[in-house]
């Protein structure tokens, strides 16, 4: 008799490991005391909630983050937002700062390394498959139909990988692949990007999602740790050594990315500078943004703060508490301002005769009255001064902040102080 049972999902099998040590360095002072996946995203969220949701939303329930550089912030969010899995119903979430495991003057030495000394705590698991993610990126995925590919070509790995225009992939790592997506050569960062031999003005460019079986994964880590002059990389040595030995396989993003009814294309974003940044946020803002945060079909959970809801106070003329085009998180107080085409995080206000346009302002930011914000990044908890006005004049914005060649001005709290005291 045939058999017309729908296969057990293989995420029930895998953990999810995130790589969230990253600095993100050029995010600059954003990242001084958090690491890249814990930069604030969208009002609500932080960026490492985006491949975490992922997780959560594919069905797996194993989950572990391997953190590294200024870890406190990132670690109080995950204890926080991302308890609810539980050991009795067979869910696990590890944190995982690096912590000399292997020998007292060993950090984490590279993302493979990352994996490599916590073999121990994901073998107590006994998940099948691994699926590595980095956790600094901004996109809706659904990894199980990737574990499906994985298991479908028998692949020793199983590379995620972006559809871009062949002259943009010269930053990124890029596969190049046969007529069946099989990965023949990985050249980083390339001149020449190598174009899909069905699109040959794209390349396929790595996004950091590696997916593998548990035991194959641990024997190559292990070899990977015995070959002198390994720099302990997933990019720089363990995908190269299986493209040449092995059998590796790119999965294009297209082919899992998850959309709802308002979104026209493949989301992914690299939000790893001021400018890419500022854009991702502000692009919420749209009528219909090419993100869909409102995708309840697919949510991104989160640490969700309880707070009172967004307040808008007075209605003169010239003192009008107003917003335009703009997401307002809870516990924002908008006081006889104007905001327009602004991000609004937790717990921020906005005093009388205030105007901010295209405006990114993290949570618990308070802003005094008669200021002109225009094209600007506050980070957490900034005092913007009575009057101060950013975004009209490029040479007063470079001398007291950080202005880029791009015109986005990002403002922290030390900024602000160090222009006080020059007054």
């Amino acid at each position: 008799m045939a058999d017309y049972r729908t296969p057990s999902p293989l995420a029930r099998d895998a953990m999810a490991y995130v790589l969230a040590g990253g600095r993100g360095t050029r995010l600059y002072e954003m990242t001084d005391r958090r690491a890249k996946p814990a930069v604030y995203f969208g009002g609500k969220s932080r960026i490492i909630d985006f491949a975490l949701s992922n997780a959560l939303n594919s069905g797996i329930r194993r989950i572990s983050v391997a953190t590294q550089y200024q870890a406190h912030s990132l670690i109080r969010h995950l204890q926080r937002g991302w308890n609810f899995l539980r050991t009795e119903r067979n869910e696990s979430f590890d944190v995982l700062p690096a912590s000399q495991r292997v020998r007292e003057d060993m950090w984490y030495a590279g993302t493979a390394d990352a994996v490599y000394q916590n073999m121990d705590i994901i073998q107590d698991y006994g998940p099948r498959y691994i699926v590595v993610l980095a956790g600094d990126h901004i996109y809706k995925m659904d990894y199980e139909i990737m574990l499906r590919q994985h298991v479908d070509t028998g692949a020793d790995v199983t590379i995620g990988c972006l559809e871009v225009p062949r002259l943009e992939a010269r930053g990124f790592g890029v596969m190049h692949v046969d007529g069946r997506d099989r990965v023949v050569d990985f050249v980083e960062k390339p001149a020449d990007p190598p174009g899909i031999p069905d699109k040959p003005d794209m390349a396929l460019a790595s996004m950091g999602i590696y997916v593998f079986e548990t035991r194959f994964l641990m024997d190559q880590l292990r070899r990977d740790a015995a070959t002198e002059g390994s720099s302990r990389d997933f990019g720089k040595d363990i995908i190269p050594y299986l493209v040449k030995n092995g059998s590796a396989w790119a999965h294009r993003f297209n082919r899992s990315c998850v959309r709802s009814a308002n979104e026209d294309v493949a989301y992914w974003r690299d939000v790893g500078t001021v400018d890419a940044y500022w854009k991702a946020n502000i692009d919420l803002t749209d009528p219909l943004p090419q993100l869909d945060l409102y995708d309840r079909d697919w949510p991104i959970w989160t640490y969700a703060e309880i707070t009172p809801p967004a307040k808008f106070v007075h209605d003169l003329d010239g003192r009008r508490g107003q917003a335009v085009a703009s997401l307002v998180s809870g516990g924002c107080i908008v006081s006889g301002a104007s905001v327009n085409r602004t991000l609004l995080s937790t717990g921020s206000k906005v005093h009388s005769y205030s105007e901010l346009h295209e405006a990114v302002v993290l949570p618990y930011c308070e802003i005094g009255r008669g200021v002109r914000l225009r094209k600007v990044v506050l980070d957490r908890g900034v005092n913007v001064p009575e009057g101060l006005v950013v975004g009209e004049d490029p040479e007063f914005d470079r001398k007291w902040f950080r202005r880029t060649d791009e015109g986005v001005t990002l403002i922290t709290q030390p900024m602000i102080d160090r222009y006080l005291a020059s007054r």
